[in-house]
């Protein structure tokens, strides 16, 4: 979803992947994959508060950089570091637009914020498992 009306949705993928600890680190681009495939009915039905469609853009870098993009999520490998490309992605968009970037790294959140990005935690695009199930928690 390429709508330069829609709010940019930029998902810090090795924060969000990390933030659950279900074995990601013995396969990092399966678990960016995985992610990606899971951030695709966001991208037409929205997020909490935030109601579709969004342009959903996953920042992977590592050994996640050779994820592709498929319908409503596009990946963008970051050359670098994933926090400066994030970092850069919030920069260039446009207030009127309205950005959003899911992360749990403070110093980034800092970084994003300057630029008028609003940032929510990666629970909002990853349940624990008890969320999803309705369990404790939930």
């Amino acid at each position: 979803m390429s709508d330069d009306t829609a709010v940019l949705v930029i998902v810090d993928a090795a924060n969000v992947v990390g933030s659950v600890p279900d074995g990601w680190w013995r396969d990092r681009r399966g678990a960016a994959e995985r992610l990606r495939d899971s951030l695709v009915p966001y991208a037409f039905d929205g997020l909490p508060g935030l109601p579709g469609p969004l342009e959903i853009v996953l920042v992977v870098e590592g050994a996640a950089r050779g994820v592709g993009s498929v319908a409503g999520v596009r990946v963008a490998p970051a050359p670098g570091s994933g926090d400066d490309l994030i970092a850069e992605l919030a920069a260039a968009a446009p207030p009127e637009r309205g950005c959003v970037v899911v992360t749990a790294d403070r110093g980034l959140r800092q970084r994003v914020e300057a630029y008028g990005a609003r940032c929510v935690g990666p629970r909002t695009v990853r349940p624990s498992p008890d969320e999803r199930s309705g369990g404790p928690g939930a």
